[in-house]
C-alpha cells in the first residue's frame, strides 16, 4: 500500500495550479522574442502584456507600473539597490538619503542585502517586533527622518505568518517624505492586497508562492518613484530590467494571478478552518508547546509551533518518514543550523527557535490531511522526547 503523502510546506513553494500548467504547456511553441517586431515577436509580446494587465489589476496598479523579474529576491534587491545607484534618471538624492530602515524579521534576501549595503557605507537601522512578530510602530515613528532614503517592511512573514499594518506604516513613512517598499511575496494571493489602499511605492510578489511557476516574479513601482535597473543591458521592461523576457513563466504568473482572483476568497475561509482544527488538535494532544505568531493578524494557512524538548529538524525527519512535509522556517535559510532569526526576534529563547516547525497549508490540503497529521504527530513527539534527557529532567 502506497504511503499517504501530505504537503504542508506551501510557504516555501506551491504546486503549480492545473490551469497554469495547462497554459504553459500550450505556449511551449510560442518561442518568439517579445522584443522583435515580426509576427513571432508580436505574438509573444501580446501574451506578456496580457499577463502584465492581470497582475496590475489584481493589485490595483497600472500596467506600466508592473515589471517582471526573475524572483522575489531579485525584486527586493532591485529596490534596495536604489540607495547606492548614481543614475542620472534615478531622481534619488543619495547624498541626503543614504539610510535604510527595515525590520529584524525580514526575509534573508532583504537582510543580506541590507548587510551588504551597510558594508558599503549605507546606514541601516532595524525595527524590532513584539512577541507576536508585530512591528513596533512607535520605533518607526522615531527612526524615520528626512535623512532616511527608504523603509522596507514585509507585509506577511514567511515563518510565523504575522501580517503587518502596512497601510499605517506607509502613512508614517510618507509623512516624513520617505519612500516605502513592502515585500508582499507571502501576502499577495492569500489576503487582499491593493497598492493604492496601502499607499506603497514599491511592492514585491512571486509566482511560485501562488501556484505559479518558479523563476518569475513582479515588482510594482509607483509612477514617480526613484528607480535604477539592477540588471542592465537591453531595453526590456521599458529599460528597467534587461534580459529576454521569460514568456512562458510570465504567462504562468498571469494565469496564477487570474486563478487567485477566482479562488482566493473561498480558499482563505477554508484554510482558516483547517488551521483552527490543526491548532486545537495539537493543543489537546501534545503538552509543552507554544504557538509563534499573531493569533489573528496572520496568514490563513500558516501555523508555527514550538515544541519543548525537541529539535525541529528531528520532527521534520520523522514526519517525512510518515509522508508529511513541513519545514523549520525559510527555505532560503534551511541549510543553516542557526536558530530562526524571526523567532528569536519575538523574544523566545534559542531552544524554542530550535524546536519549532512551520506548517503552511495550501489549496490542495484537506480535512483528512489535518486528521492524519493529528494522528501521526503526537506519537512522534512522544518518541523524540523520550530520547531527550533535558526534557526528561524538566518533568
Amino acid at each position: 500500500m502506497e504511503k499517504r503523502k501530505v504537503y504542508f510546506d506551501n510557504n516555501a513553494t506551491t504546486p503549480i495550479h492545473p490551469e497554469v500548467k495547462k497554459i504553459m504547456i500550450e505556449l511551449m511553441d510560442v518561442f518568439g522574442n517579445p522584443s522583435n517586431l515580426h509576427a513571432f515577436g508580436r505574438q509573444a509580446r501580446g501574451y506578456v502584456e496580457d499577463a502584465r494587465v492581470k497582475v496590475a489589476d489584481f493589485i490595483g496598479a497600472a500596467p506600466d507600473e508592473v515589471m517582471f523579474v526573475g524572483s522575489g529576491s531579485e525584486a527586493n534587491n532591485t529596490v534596495l539597490s536604489i540607495l547606492t545607484n548614481q543614475c542620472s534618471h534615478c531622481h534619488f538624492d543619495c547624498r541626503s538619503g543614504r539610510s535604510l530602515i527595515t525590520t529584524t524579521i525580514e526575509h534573508p534576501c532583504i537582510l543580506e542585502t541590507s548587510k551588504c549595503l551597510s558594508e558599503g557605507g549605507v546606514k541601516v537601522s532595524y525595527i524590532e517586533v513584539d512577541q507576536y512578530g508585530k512591528v513596533d510602530l512607535d520605533q518607526i515613528r522615531e527612526s524615520v527622518t528626512t535623512d532616511t532614503g527608504l523603509v522596507s517592511v514585509m507585509m506577511a512573514n514567511n515563518e510565523i505568518g504575522t501580517i503587518q499594518d502596512i497601510k499605517t506604516i506607509a502613512q508614517i513613512v510618507h509623512e516624513k517624505g520617505v519612500f516605502f517598499h513592502t515585500d508582499a511575496v507571502q501576502a499577495v494571493g492569500k489576503v487582499p492586497v491593493d497598492v493604492n489602499d496601502l499607499d506603497v511605492d514599491f511592492l514585491t510578489l512571486s509566482g511560485h508562492k501562488i501556484y505559479g511557476p518558479k523563476g518569475v516574479g513582479a515588482l510594482y513601482v509607483r509612477k514617480g518613484s526613484p528607480f535604477c535597473p539592477l540588471i542592465r543591458g537591453g531595453h526590456q521592461e521599458k529599460g528597467r530590467r534587461a534580459g529576454t523576457e521569460n514568456t512562458i513563466g510570465i504567462v504562468g504568473l498571469g494565469k496564477a494571478i487570474e486563478m487567485r482572483a477566482k479562488e482566493m476568497e473561498a480558499e482563505e475561509k477554508r484554510l482558516l478552518g483547517l488551521k483552527k482544527r490543526l491548532r486545537q488538535g495539537i493543543e489537546e494532544t501534545i503538552p509543552d508547546i507554544r504557538f509563534v505568531g499573531h493569533p489573528t493578524d496572520a496568514l490563513p494557512g500558516t501555523l508555527n509551533v514550538s515544541f519543548d524538548g525537541a529539535e525541529g529538524e528531528a520532527i521534520i525527519l520523522y514526519l517525512d518518514l510518515e509522508g508529511i512535509a513541513v519545514s523549520t522556517g525559510s527555505a532560503c535559510a534551511s541549510g543553516s543550523l542557526d536558530p530562526s532569526h524571526v523567532i528569536l526576534a519575538t523574544g523566545l529563547p534559542a531552544e524554542c527557535a530550535h524546536g519549532s516547525i512551520r506548517i503552511s497549508l495550501g489549496r490542495e490540503n484537506t480535512a483528512d490531511d489535518i486528521e492524519y497529521m493529528l494522528d501521526v504527530l503526537p506519537p512522534i513527539m512522544d518518541r523524540i522526547r523520550s530520547m531527550s534527557t533535558v526534557y526528561a529532567r524538566r518533568q
